[in-house]
């Protein structure tokens, strides 16, 4: 089967399992391991921040970051189709009791001016206006990326009207590749920084949370509240290390197979739309009379495997473990289908 379900279907190789075998280990709870150490000190160095977080997955170093930044009646401002608005379980109500303003900005991606006009006054009736979130690249709306101006456009005006930043990197290593900018511009502009290694990174389990050492300080307890607080998690971090050392720059081919199937979905009858691809994500639209679920199974029957994305969507995503053989199968496949 070709798997194109998700980049963080993505098996370890085996270069990355022998690193993972020989990790040196501790017990990180007291912050004793030596591999947990080396890994958050050097997305630490590359962010330009002071501290690190080696958490079990992405939307826990989210949800941390949004509890150390924010307090009770407080709100967080995002997009709609954030993945901490739609896919963290309601996490920022359950862990943090504050409210959320769900924004709908063109393309997934927050403006200065959507956030002045979603700004609350300062009244007794509505909640504070504390922290904004964006995610880079944008899942839901096709793996889309903030340009370096527009992110230090938005680090200049919440700092100017006291908001905090945290950035959802699920997806950071594409939007740098694509764009060329570097850790090191991006980092500062933010307050806190979730990093993930499980996704096109290929590492099977972690994200780091980046911070000042205050707030890394404060999230060490709230991790261990949550229960994130794992033992020789040195094994898990070894493949962090590896995947950041040799995985990086090969996400650009990611993409350029990502544009390959789009170029083939553009010529199918069946589909209404595609999304642009930007990075590695292709969503598209099949024409109103085919349900994605059936269309899933129909991929599925002819050894691709997708996931729908709404009842009349799909999504793709390539990843490390798909190559360009597995690519012209999946366009080859993909043109051949006849629903029309």
């Amino acid at each position: 089967m070709i798997n194109l379900i998700s980049d963080t279907v993505t098996q370890p190789s085996e270069a990355m399992l022998r690193c993972m075998m020989q990790a040196k280990t501790g017990d990180d709870v007291f912050r004793e391991d030596p591999t947990v150490i080396a890994l958050e000190e050097k997305l630490s160095r590359d962010f330009q921040k002071e501290a690190g977080l080696f958490c079990p997955s992405g939307t826990m170093s989210n949800q941390i970051a949004i509890k150390v930044l924010t307090q009770a009646l407080d709100e967080m401002l995002c997009d709609v189709n954030s993945h901490v608005y739609q896919f963290e379980v309601g996490g920022y109500a359950f862990h943090s009791q504050i409210a959320v303003n769900p924004i709908h900005a063109p393309d997934g991606k927050l403006t200065p001016a959507l956030l002045e006009s979603n700004l609350r006054p300062s009244k007794d009736w509505f909640p504070n206006s504390r922290l904004v979130v964006i995610e880079n690249t944008g899942n839901r709306t096709g793996g889309n990326y903030y340009t370096l101006e527009e992110l230090n456009s938005l680090h200049h005006f919440c700092k100017h009207h006291a908001l905090s930043m945290h950035l959802d990197g699920a997806r950071i290593y594409n939007a740098i590749v694509e764009t060329g900018y570097t850790t090191q511009e991006i980092g500062p502009l933010f307050d806190t920084l979730s990093v993930c290694l499980s996704k096109g990174l290929g590492a099977p389990v972690g994200s780091v949370l980046l911070g000042s050492k205050n707030t890394i300080d404060r999230a060490r307890k709230v991790r261990k509240v949550m229960g994130g607080g794992m033992r020789q998690s040195g094994l898990l971090a070894a493949a962090g290390l590896y995947a950041l050392e040799h995985n990086i720059d090969r996400l650009k081919t990611d993409h350029v197979r990502a544009k390959r199937i789009e170029e083939t979905l553009l010529d199918c009858p069946y589909v209404a739309s595609v999304k642009p691809v930007f990075t590695n994500i292709i969503i598209f639209s099949l024409q109103p009379s085919i349900l994605a679920d059936a269309f899933v199974n129909l991929l599925k029957s002819k050894g691709i495997l997708s996931s729908a994305f709404g009842k009349h969507s799909i999504r793709l995503v390539t990843h490390l473990d798909v190559n360009d053989e597995m690519i012209e199968q999946v366009c080859k496949t993909l043109k051949a289908i006849a629903l029309f």
